[in-house]
């Protein structure tokens, strides 16, 4: 024998199901819409037209920009105390525009120009400190990484560093190296550390 609702609740049911059309029907915010179908049909119209522009401006190319490459460094000339640009890339020791020093050696040494300003003026350069390579350690050593360096000490190994006032070159990875390399790029007054200044 198969099962049968019964008549009241079939009743009951169809009762419910009027209600609730009766109920959506007078659902003040359908009302709403159906009194006012030019302004409902404008805001889904901005809707889309407002979606399809996200769309557009996420999907437009991402412009990359052009970083500046530069080719030259600068270069301090032993003898006149003066600096002056060459090629980038080359190993200190080179000669330089006042020709070698008193005992044959190339006269240019690599100068390293900080500034605190983002485009500094003449007066607002200043050499921080000096570098020759290491005549006994190979310069390809500074690219290696060792286990307990810190990126400082592995870029002064093979290297030779002084401050202008200095008479004798040090260890770029020895502790007086590595304060020379500190002390450049600490903080000025103004709590800003400098920057390189790349020659123009």
């Amino acid at each position: 024998m198969a099962f049968e609702i019964p008549e009241w609740l079939k009743y009951d049911i169809a009762r419910r199901r009027e209600r609730l059309g009766v109920w959506w029907e007078e659902l003040a915010a359908r009302r709403w819409v159906n009194e006012n179908p030019v302004f409902v049909t404008a805001v889904a119209g901005g809707s889309v037209f407002l979606l399809l522009m996200v769309i557009v401006w996420l999907s437009r190319p991402q412009h990359v920009p052009q970083v500046a490459e530069y080719k030259r460094e600068w270069y301090y000339d032993l003898n006149t105390g003066e600096l002056f640009t060459a090629k980038r890339g080359l190993t200190p020791p080179i000669e330089a525009p006042s020709g070698p020093l008193a005992d044959g050696r190339p006269a240019g040494v690599r100068a390293y120009v900080l500034s605190y300003s983002d485009e500094p003026n003449e007066a607002e350069r200043f050499i921080a400190f000096l570098e020759v390579a290491d005549p006994n350690g190979l310069n390809e050593v500074a690219d290696k990484a060792g286990p307990r360096l810190t990126p400082a000490r592995r870029w002064g190994r093979g290297r030779l560093l002084r401050r202008l006032e200095d008479e004798q070159w040090v260890a770029g990875d020895s502790p007086a190296g590595q304060a020379i390399f500190s002390q450049a790029f600490a903080p000025g007054a103004n709590g800003r550390r400098p920057s390189y200044y790349q020659p123009r």
